[in-house]
C-alpha cells in the first residue's frame, strides 16, 4: 500500500522527485533558469523555477539586466510549494541584499532542506550579477541554511577574503565556507591550472573529483549546471558525495559533447545522452 504525501496528493512510491531553481533567467538558453530546469528533465527530476531577475544575454556578453520584485520571488515560492512541493533547491543569481534576505527567509519558513547554493557573481562574459553590498548578506543568511555551496575560485575568494593559487589554498577557503554554518562546499577549479580539480569538503574530510581539461569555448553555463545536477541527485535521494559526483560526470560530458552556438562562450549540450 502506498502512502500518500499531503504536500502533493501524489502516491509516495509513484512521485517523480521535484527540483526548484530560484536563479535569474538567461535569454540565451545557457545559464540560469533555463541551464537549470535542462539539467533536471536530463536527470529525471521534475523542475519548477523562481525567476529573480531578467537579463539579456547571448554567448558575448550581457547587455541588460532587471531584478524582479521581491513580492513576486516569494509568491513564486509560495506558489510551488503550496501544490508541486519539492524535494531539493537550487539558488542561482540572487542579485541584491533584499532578494537574497527574501529567498533565505522562504526556506527558513518552508523548512526547505537540501539547499544548493551557487552563489554567482560574474557571468562568463566578465558581467557582474551580484552587488557588492550583497555579498555579506549571502554569507551570513543564506550560506548557513546551505547543504552544499559550489563556489568557483574567485567566488571562493570574495566569500572568504583571502587569495587561491592552488589546491592547498582552495582546501583552506572550503574550511573557511563550511566555517560560516554551510554544510559543505565544493571549491570549484576550473579556473586552476592543470586537470579540472573540484575540491569537496564537508566539514569531516576531503574529497577531490577530477576530470581531464576538454579544450573548447562551449563552457557557458558550467557552474548552474553543475548545481543543478547536484540539487537533482539530492532530489532523487542520492548521497551528497554520489550527488557531487554524478554532477561532476555530468557537467564533464556536457562539455565534452557540446556543439557549436553563437560567437563567444557557447552552452553546454544537456541532452548529450538523448540526441546524436
Amino acid at each position: 500500500m502506498t502512502q500518500r504525501d499531503d504536500s502533493t496528493g501524489v502516491s509516495g512510491p509513484d512521485r517523480v522527485a521535484r527540483a526548484m531553481t530560484i536563479a535569474g533567467s538567461d535569454s540565451g538558453g545557457g545559464a540560469g533558469v533555463q541551464a537549470d530546469l535542462k539539467s533536471f528533465a536530463a536527470m529525471g527530476v521534475y523542475g519548477t523555477s523562481v525567476l529573480t531577475a531578467i537579463t539579456a544575454q547571448n554567448t558575448l556578453q550581457v547587455t541588460d539586466v532587471m531584478e524582479l520584485p521581491v513580492s513576486i520571488i516569494e509568491s513564486q515560492i509560495d506558489a510551488i510549494i503550496s501544490d508541486i512541493g519539492t524535494d531539493a533547491v537550487k539558488t542561482g543569481m540572487l542579485s541584491s541584499a533584499a532578494i537574497i534576505e527574501a529567498v533565505a527567509g522562504k526556506v527558513r519558513e518552508h523548512d526547505l532542506g537540501n539547499l544548493v547554493v551557487d552563489p554567482v557573481m560574474v557571468a562568463k562574459s566578465g558581467d557582474k550579477l551580484l552587488q557588492d553590498e550583497a555579498v555579506g548578506v549571502l554569507r551570513d543568511l543564506l550560506l548557513p541554511l546551505a547543504t552544499l555551496v559550489t563556489p568557483n575560485i574567485p567566488e571562493a575568494e570574495t566569500l572568504t577574503g583571502r587569495k587561491i593559487a592552488g589546491v592547498d589554498d582552495a582546501r583552506e577557503a572550503a574550511i573557511a565556507i563550511v566555517g560560516m554554518g554551510a554544510k559543505a562546499v565544493v571549491v570549484k577549479g576550473g579556473h586552476m591550472a592543470g586537470p579540472a580539480s573540484d575540491i569537496f569538503y564537508d566539514g569531516e574530510e576531503f574529497r577531490v573529483f577530477i576530470a581531464q581539461r576538454i579544450s573548447t569555448t562551449s563552457t557557458h553555463g558550467t557552474g548552474c549546471t553543475f548545481a543543478s545536477a547536484t540539487a537533482a541527485g539530492l532530489a532523487r535521494g542520492m548521497s551528497l558525495r554520489d550527488s557531487v559526483s554524478q554532477a561532476k560526470k555530468y557537467v564533464t560530458d556536457a562539455i565534452r559533447r557540446a556543439f557549436p552556438m553563437g560567437r563567444g562562450y557557447g552552452p553546454l549540450n544537456h541532452f548529450h545522452e538523448f540526441w546524436d
